[in-house]
């Protein structure tokens, strides 16, 4: 499952955009100019603490003077295809322009016809494994999953997925999300099921069902969608999450409590989130500007600097544009060095059995 899409290489920029026509700096121009004109941007699905979109936000507002509005930071990939749906005919404030999904919930907003293509002036420097050919939906960046752990709570760290079934971790593991709609929480129950050793995704999916199935059982699994506030509070000590959250609650907290981030011995899965513009978009010309911004050196940085490995960031280090100081807030690079990109068909087969078969074999109603 180590696909191609992991061989990032370096390319030369190249203004290349959809049907706008958009590509100098005079028709750029002419976006910000449209996207002003519109005067906000809605978003869906980004909490402030989440790959540093907080300052990326403030960061977009404050360059090109737009509103953005902030629909349901904490709803997951399913629901954002939902709010589309929900929204088609709305262009008031519950209908979002742009979307954030994971990497499997891309192909089949396209297929339902809920998005419209868009490439960026930097369309070129992101891998083509990790974007539509049509431009419908594009990687930004990923990360993989890691156990954030309260050390006030839990001394005894844990270090592999195995470790979370023991005696010492009753009611202390929770989900960052519900694994019936939620991207990372999927990718949880997968991981959990190919550090058990399955190999095929629909084996691998099982796997991970009763991988919960048995912590369930055990009274290890804490049924809420966790956050930085259940962690601090101890009511989920031990939380599975990507790594740049679990990075980000660390540098939040400050301490108090002490955060663990933990990269597991096995079962270490990457996974990518993609853009999209809804094609219902109130606002599309102001979305595709986010989009630029989104996949500038500028946007990309950003999202490092809120723990996220940018799509771009091969292009960006072989120009030296990666700030050393941000590299060295990471995980030790070999930390990395087992992680697994699932393809896209590898997460459309798991998505389909962990969503439909968990109330049945795990029995935890995650909410």
């Amino acid at each position: 499952m180590k696909k191609a899409w992991m061989r990032l290489t370096s390319v030369s920029m190249v203004a290349v955009f959809a049907s706008t026509g958009v590509a100098s700096a005079q028709s750029m121009d002419d976006l910000v100019a449209a996207a002003k004109k519109e005067g906000q941007l809605s978003v869906i699905a980004l909490p402030r603490d989440w790959c540093g979109y907080g300052a990326l936000i403030d960061g977009f507002k404050a360059k090109y003077g737009l509103q953005v509005n902030e629909i349901n930071p904490d709803a997951g990939s399913a629901d954002e295809l939902e709010a589309i749906k929900a929204n088609k005919g709305n262009a008031g404030p519950q209908a979002p322009d742009v979307i954030d999904v994971g990497l499997s919930f891309g192909p089949s907003a396209k297929s339902q016809g809920l998005i419209q293509p868009y490439k960026v002036a930097t369309w070129s420097t992101i891998p083509d494994s990790a974007k539509d050919a049509d431009g419908y939906w594009y990687g930004d960046y990923y990360g993989v999953l890691a156990f954030e752990v309260n050390k006030d709570i839990v001394p005894n760290v844990p270090t592999d997925w195995a470790d979370l079934l023991k005696p010492e971790y009753k009611n202390s593991v929770a989900l960052a999300g519900d694994p019936r709609a939620s991207a990372q929480a999927i990718q949880g129950v997968y991981a959990a099921g190919l550090a058990a050793g399955a190999t095929d995704a629909a084996k691998t999916a099982e796997a991970g069902l009763a991988y919960f199935a048995d912590m369930n059982k055990k009274g290890n699994f804490v049924p809420v969608i966790a956050k930085a506030a259940s962690i601090a509070q101890g009511s989920t000590p031990i939380v599975i999450r990507w790594d740049y959250n679990a990075l980000a609650d660390r540098d939040t907290l400050k301490g108090n409590p002490e955060i663990a981030v933990v990269i597991p011995k096995t079962g270490v899965v990457a996974g990518v989130y993609v853009q999209a513009i809804s094609a219902y978009a109130p606002h599309p010309n102001a979305a595709k500007l986010w989009m630029e911004y989104l996949y500038s050196d500028e946007g990309q940085i950003g999202m490092l600097k809120g723990y996220c490995h940018p799509i771009r960031y091969q292009d960006l280090a072989s120009k030296n544009k990666v700030p050393a100081d941000l590299v060295a807030k990471l995980p030790p690079a070999e930390s990395y060095a087992k992680a697994v990109f699932p393809t896209l068909a590898d997460q459309d087969a798991s998505k389909e059995i962990i969503t439909k078969k968990w109330d049945g074999v795990v029995g935890a109603n995650v909410k």
